[in-house]
């Protein structure tokens, strides 16, 4: 989702503000499997997760959003927001034999009760639910443009990777810690809504929350993004694990670590840290080879938690469905994909198209499985999947329904 390069961990001022023991490298005893939360708040128990996972099975997935919109606020607010097109696109999901989907929100879309935006999501999960396939929320996003604005959303730039996607709170709450917590109402308020609905697989907190778009908008000292940002990211992921705790949802909350192997706990940075710690279940990025798959899995295995990789797939950077997803179904992995269908988001193109937007369609797809009319960008890769996901040996072979 987000560009890799220059990255640099703000880490050292961060050390203080934690003071949870060191997790523990081999599995922890029943009667001490809870992890005491912000806010006096109990974590699941490791026997907690495993029943979840029991329950739910194997997610396969990808993260979702609708081809007519650039970002998040463009998919739900009104005027927008089109239920017919969601629907088209979630069965293109289940002809795959997708089970789950992962789905971004932003606190722009908040106002008053929140009644408009819950109403959407209930009849979002709805339409999901037809297609059996449940979903992971993600609240907040740390990746993109740090100034977002309601309304109407800009139009695409030509050839770049998602030119419009916006980060949720915005640089200006995010960089001052008074302001944190009037993005409480929001989380608290589609948690109490939601805290019991069976359709809603796990509540993915924060994205990538120290994330500094180095290769973006934080590119060259831009003054867009917070020269702090993984001091402020990871103080405002501590404080929404205390208020969702504080509603105790039914389902599980995690926030993912998303670069490196994770394979030396005593380099891992107060943001890992305080993800991992807290996560009733392990969420990750990957968007390496198989090898490097297996070596991050391999590493947090250590937990002992379900795990799910919520971001993966991206072909110029040697990450494909073949072998990766196979390899998250053989190890029990949960699986989301990055990018569904092409669409105004335009991930198709690479994260360089940032330094060098392409002038057409590039030859090798960078995100993204299905074309706009629901046919697949690269036949063969879809029979894979639905290898993987076992849709081939039930016998459906049916083809998207593509009429709109």
């Amino acid at each position: 989702m987000r560009d890799r390069r220059w990255f640099v961990l703000s880490c050292a001022i961060l050390f203080s503000l934690f003071a949870t023991p060191p997790l523990q490298a081999q599995a922890p005893k029943a009667q001490a499997s809870k992890t005491q939360a912000p806010g006096g708040q109990e974590r699941w128990s490791v026997e907690q997760a495993a029943e979840w996972q029991a329950k739910h099975g194997w997610l396969v997935g990808a993260n979702y959003l609708p081809s007519y919109a650039i970002n998040q606020l463009e998919m739900w607010q009104i005027g927008t927001y089109d239920p017919e097109r969601i629907d088209l696109e979630m069965s293109w999901a289940a002809s795959l034999g997708f089970n789950s989907m992962r789905v971004f929100l932003h606190d722009l879309l908040w106002t008053g009760e929140g009644k408009d935006l819950t109403d959407r999501m209930d009849q979002f999960l709805a339409i999901c639910d037809k297609h059996k396939i449940g979903v992971v929320f993600v609240p907040f996003d740390s990746v993109w443009d740090p100034q977002p604005k309601g309304g109407k959303q800009r139009d695409p730039k030509p050839g770049v990777h998602n030119s419009g996607w916006v980060q949720s709170p915005g640089a200006a709450i995010l960089g001052d810690p008074a302001k944190h917590v009037l993005m409480k109402p929001y989380l608290q308020g589609i948690l109490k809504r939601f805290k019991d609905d069976p359709r809603i697989q796990a509540w993915d907190l924060v994205n990538e929350l120290d994330n500094d778009n180095a290769n973006s908008y934080g590119r060259n000292g831009s003054k867009t993004e917070l020269p702090n940002k993984a001091e402020m990211g990871t103080l405002f992921a501590k404080r929404c694990f205390e208020w969702a705790r504080e509603v105790a949802p039914s389902q599980p909350l995690t926030c993912g670590v998303w670069i490196g192997l994770w394979e030396d706990e005593a380099k891992l940075s107060p943001m890992e840290k305080l993800c991992l710690e807290q996560s009733d279940i392990i969420s990750f990025h990957n968007y390496g080879d198989g090898d490097s798959l297996k070596r991050a899995i391999t590493s947090l295995r250590r937990y002992q938690r379900p795990i799910i990789c919520t971001e993966y797939m991206a072909r110029g950077n040697n990450s494909f469905f073949d072998p990766n997803l196979r390899i998250l179904k053989e190890e029990n992995v949960g699986a989301h994909n990055w990018g569904f269908v092409d669409g105004k988001s335009q991930t198709i193109y690479p994260w360089d198209s940032w330094q060098k937007p392409y002038d057409k369609e590039p030859d090798l797809w960078f995100h993204d499985i299905f074309r706009r009319d629901g046919t697949p960008y690269k036949p063969s890769e879809v029979e894979f999947i639905r290898g993987v996901t076992g849709v081939l040996q039930q016998g459906a072979t049916k083809q998207p329904n593509t009429k709109r």
